[in-house]
């Protein structure tokens, strides 16, 4: 780790921090809270998923969406309209809705196969994203003057790594880079944060072999046929089962790569020296 002892941490001039852990649990939370005192760069995996590596893709979608209405596919022919996503910080809409769910057209769903396509996508920008980090770093003290660093990862970070195997490129790369902070909730947060996904289940991206395993095992349990496949019911299934599935890599992350922090401890966090000191006691709990 790059910070080896909370000393090292609490007298750093560059505080450089990659956070990671299920999405619900308080990463850009703090990563918007640390941006706010203009002292932190924040660099968010995800938006840069959608603008850097998935954007044409995004608008393309968009565009054949559009082509489909025959005022609107005049008007693109003609270069008279431009489709673009809105894709913000505090808005990934445009992503998401890209990725989809699997499940029967009528529903909204997506093929399989197509499905699958668009996960592989999704995992070669991540891991480009989050190779991006390092350069970020140097472009945000450089160009902008900021001191301090705070990579805001997605929740799948863990699913686009080997946080078992010491030479993995990508945590390779960041651990070198940025102390790594996983945080960690309780079962109580679990459980929370499936309710809320029952309430609004949102594509996500998983593991191939979870996700192949996920798909066979649901149309053998319900019976259905993949074009009778609720996508909505499919992903509520699902949600549980990448809970757990997660959990350990997550762990094995931390072990391996970084340092934990309770999600408790987060939620209660109301400024950058707070934050800070929750970094150091973890190190020094570590040590």
């Amino acid at each position: 780790m790059i910070y080896q002892t909370a000393t090292d941490w609490r007298d750093a001039p560059h505080k450089k921090v990659l956070l990671f852990g299920m999405s619900g649990l308080g990463k850009t939370h703090v990563a918007s809270m640390l941006r706010g005192t203009g002292q932190w760069f924040h660099y968010s995996v995800d938006y840069r998923i959608g603008t850097r590596y998935m954007g044409e893709h995004i608008a393309d979608n968009f565009k054949r969406e559009a082509m489909r209405v025959p005022l609107l596919r005049e008007l693109l022919l003609t270069d008279s309209v431009y489709i673009a996503s809105n894709i913000t910080f505090d808005n990934l809409a445009p992503l998401s809705t890209y990725l989809g769910k699997p499940g029967g057209a009528a529903k909204g769903g997506l093929p399989f196969a197509e499905y699958l396509r668009r996960q592989d996508q999704h995992r070669v920008a991540e891991n480009a994203a989050l190779l991006d980090a390092p350069a970020f770093i140097a472009r945000a003290h450089d160009l902008y003057g900021y001191a301090n660093f705070v990579c805001d990862s997605g929740g799948s970070i863990c699913e686009v790594v080997n946080p078992e195997d010491p030479a993995d490129p990508v945590l390779s790369t960041l651990a070198a880079n940025l102390l790594m902070v996983w945080i960690e909730g309780s079962d109580e947060h679990s459980e929370e944060l499936a309710r809320r996904f029952d309430r609004a289940p949102k594509p996500m991206y998983y593991q191939p072999a979870f996700l192949e395993a996920a798909w066979a095992d649901y149309g053998s349990e319900t019976g259905q046929p993949p074009e009778k496949v609720d996508p909505d019911a499919f992903v509520r299934w699902t949600y549980r089962r990448a809970l757990a599935h997660r959990q350990p890599r997550y762990a094995a992350m931390a072990r391996h790569w970084g340092i934990k922090v309770a999600a408790a401890d987060v939620a209660r966090l109301r400024s950058p020296h707070g934050f800070v000191e929750l970094v150091a006691h973890a190190l020094e709990a570590q040590a």
